[in-house]
């Protein structure tokens, strides 16, 4: 093997790669435009609410509560609404995320202590931010009980110290729930560095497909066979190019994330750098596959689509692998997208080091051996 050849090679395909406009726009408008829209665009977060009230007791407390609910922050209040078909019209125009309902004896039963129950009407068609609006009225809802829990107790204590002095204190249980990896919970935090993921699979996939499918169109292939190029210096002359590309992006998007949004890196930058390499020998030698069992960059792109967005979707981006059906998680074991979404999000998010994430690293280098081993055996120096 003659590195001085694999070097012309490199060459040879970074010049022709960037010269040509489709591939142009293959390597810069995929990170472009998924870092700005799961940067910008997307986002799992409800910070503010629009709610209707609808109070059919018109008390101090039912104001109280109202004010609960403005003076929290995550609620929009933008309609008082006066009865039922306004109700249903509200909900039915999505004018609203929510409807609060005061029914009428809120404040007498709060104030004897008994049961009191606030109805809650969230719009469910979108099923996560209506689940994310009905926890945060109930966590408001709850923390004004509680207060009124707790006022009410200490006019009931002072009564009866009066006539009895209080020897012990009463017990209090308060729970204290606290967010680790990421406090704040923005939804950013979580799809930034699973974007890195997405950008390194599709580039690096798309332009090795077309690589050796490219020789084949504009004629190019023949030379190539009769030159003194072994099949081993033709494959490594062919993706390193691109595997290099795909470590130029792993930096421009860490720099991104972390300049741009504040995404932290708490892990080690080093470890990230050696994960992607072994990710880049998945992706590289499944579009060194693609391009072998192509004709025309047309069917290498074609097949290219077909082989990401399966892998895309069974990788745990968007969706948990843990709520998927069982047969769909068998499947993500041979993804080697799963496996690099976990070592980047531990290494963003958690900042673990290679004592937790070695079963991941060691899952992507024994696939990246077996589907580049697989390309480079069913590659051929001849046309088929």
């Amino acid at each position: 093997m003659v590195w001085e050849r694999i070097w012309e090679m490199m060459r040879k395909e970074l010049r022709q790669s960037l010269r040509e406009p489709r591939m142009r726009a293959t390597l810069f408008a995929p990170p472009l435009i998924q870092l700005l829209v799961f940067g910008y665009a997307v986002s799992l977060d409800v910070d503010h609410a629009r709610i209707a009230w609808m109070d059919l007791d018109r008390s101090a407390a039912s104001r109280e509560l109202r004010e609960a609910f403005t003076g929290s922050g995550r609620f929009e209040i933008v309609r008082s609404l006066e009865n039922e078909d306004d109700t249903q019209a509200s909900l039915d125009h999505s004018e609203v995320m929510a409807i609060v309902r005061i029914l009428p004896g809120f404040a007498a039963d709060l104030a004897r202590g008994r049961e009191v129950a606030v109805q809650v009407l969230v719009d469910g068609s979108n099923s996560n931010t209506a689940n994310i609006v009905s926890n945060q009225a109930s966590t408001v809802i709850r923390s004004f009980s509680q207060a009124h829990l707790e006022e009410l107790g200490r006019q009931r204590l002072v009564g009866r110290a009066v006539d009895r002095p209080l020897r012990a204190p009463l017990p209090k249980l308060q729970a204290d729930a606290r967010v680790w990896f990421n406090p704040e919970l923005k939804s950013r935090n979580y799809f930034v560095p699973g974007v890195i993921v997405n950008i390194i699979m599709l580039v690096t996939l798309t332009l090795t497909s077309m690589a050796i499918v490219r020789e084949k169109e504009i004629g190019t292939m023949e030379q190539l066979m009769v030159t003194p190029v072994r099949p081993v210096e033709l494959i490594l002359g062919k993706t390193l190019p691109f595997g290099a590309i795909g470590l130029v992006q792993l930096f421009v998007i860490t720099g991104a994330a972390m300049l741009l949004f504040h995404v932290p890196l708490r892990g080690s930058p080093w470890l990230l750098v050696f994960a992607s390499c072994c990710f880049l020998t998945c992706s590289l030698g499944a579009g060194l596959f693609i391009s072998t069992i192509s004709q025309t960059q047309q069917q290498a792109m074609m097949t290219t689509f077909f082989f990401f967005q399966p892998a895309f979707m069974l990788s745990g981006f968007s969706f948990p692998i843990r709520n998927m059906p069982e047969f769909a998680q068998w499947i993500t074991y041979v993804n080697p997208m799963r496996y690099f979404m976990e070592v980047v999000r531990g290494i963003f998010l958690k900042g673990v080091g290679l004592e937790v994430l070695w079963p991941q690293i060691l899952a992507l280098a024994v696939l990246g051996t077996a589907i580049l081993t697989a390309s480079a055996l069913r590659f051929h120096k001849r046309l088929d």
